[in-house]
Order: C-alpha cells, then structure tokens, then sequence
C-alpha cells in the first residue's frame, strides 16, 4: 500500500508546497482561467482523484521553476517527459496488453502533449514545457501501476528473449517472475529458520 500518490520521478513538482518569494507573471503568460479550467478538466478525466489547477497554484508553479537554474530547471523537465516517452513505447507495443479505458486515457494525454497550442504554448522558452509536465506529474497515478509492470516485463523480454505471440511472452514473463517470488519467500524462511529460539534441552550436561 502506497503512503503517498505516485510520482514520476522520485522528487515530486512542489505543486502545493512551494513557498518563496513570487512574482506576478500573469501579464507575461496570459493565461486565460478557460484555459486554465480546460487544461484541469482534462486531467481529471484522466486521474478523477487529480489535485485541482488553479491560476494561484500555476503560477507559484512557473516562479518556482524560474529560480531554479537553467541547467536544473531543464533536468526537471527532461526527466518527466522521459517518462512519457515510457508510456508513449507501453501504448505502442504489440506484445504488451493495456486495458481499453486506460489506453483511451493515455491517447488523450499524449494528444495533449504532442499539441503546440495547448495551455502554455511550446515556443515560450523553458516555460513552454511545463504545462506537459504538470499534466504528466498530476496525471501519473493513473498509469503508474501499467507503467511500471510494462518497464519489468521490458526488461525481462530484453534478457531472457521469450518466444512466442505477445500472450505468450506475458505469460512467460509473469511464470517466471512468480518462480521468483516463491524462490525469494523460500529463503527468507530459511534464513530466519536459523534463529529460531528453540528452547532448552530437557536434560543438560551437568559439569562435575
């Protein structure tokens, strides 16, 4: 059981909990709130359970981005839409089985981020981005658990090269990945096997 939302990196966007010192950039950017209310209405078709984007919380967003340095600012963006380009592979493979409904959720994502006019236009340096990647950020929880068994059966199809139509690579994939779950469940119960108390022998050595 989770603690805490899934992200796609390990440092989550400070979307609700950044707070230093802010300047105004509604002028500069001219978001309009339809945009703004659009762009919060796709993502909660995508994640219902989404935290809400608001202008206030968007814009405390763009300045935390901007005190960052370039080199850093960028680092956080490149490595969200990495993990798009994750999800882009999953939707694409034959061999890999997503639901319909989460398919048809991840196609309006990716239809959102391959778009140039969306709510921050793709051409506003640096800022350009970070509208794809707040969708994909807030959005993530919904394809975290399909994401992250797609990468374990990639890398199990990369080292063990199963044979056979998709069905049977998954199948293959998930035998083998249950083989060593037991195997793993069976040493660990060895191991602790070695330190069970067992008591005193009824009739000890007395020494004379």
């Amino acid at each position: 059981m989770r603690l805490s939302a899934p992200t796609p990196t390990p440092d989550p966007l400070p979307y609700d909990t950044w707070t230093g010192a802010s300047n105004d950039l509604r002028a500069k950017l001219q978001l309009s709130p339809t945009a703004i209310a659009g762009f919060d209405a796709l993502l909660h078709e995508l994640h219902p359970d989404a935290a809400r984007v608001e202008p206030d919380r968007l814009y405390r967003l763009v300045n935390w981005l901007l005190t960052l340095p370039d080199e850093t600012a960028r680092d956080v963006l490149e490595r969200r839409l990495q993990r798009i380009d994750e999800l882009r592979m999953m939707l694409l493979d034959p061999d890999w089985d997503a639901h319909p409904a989460l398919s048809a959720r991840l196609r309006k994502l990716l239809d959102y981020i391959d778009r140039d006019d969306d709510l921050i236009a793709d051409h506003e340096p640096l800022l350009g981005l970070l509208d794809d990647v707040l969708l994909i950020e807030l959005a993530w929880p919904a394809f975290a658990d399909e994401a992250e068994e797609y990468l374990d059966f990639s890398a199990y199809r990369a080292e063990e090269h199963p044979t056979g139509s998709g069905d049977d690579q998954r199948a293959a994939w998930i035998r083998d990945r249950l083989a060593e779950i037991a195997l793993w469940r069976h040493k660990l119960r060895v191991n602790e096997s070695h330190y069970v108390h067992r008591g005193h022998p009824e009739d000890p050595f007395k020494v004379v």
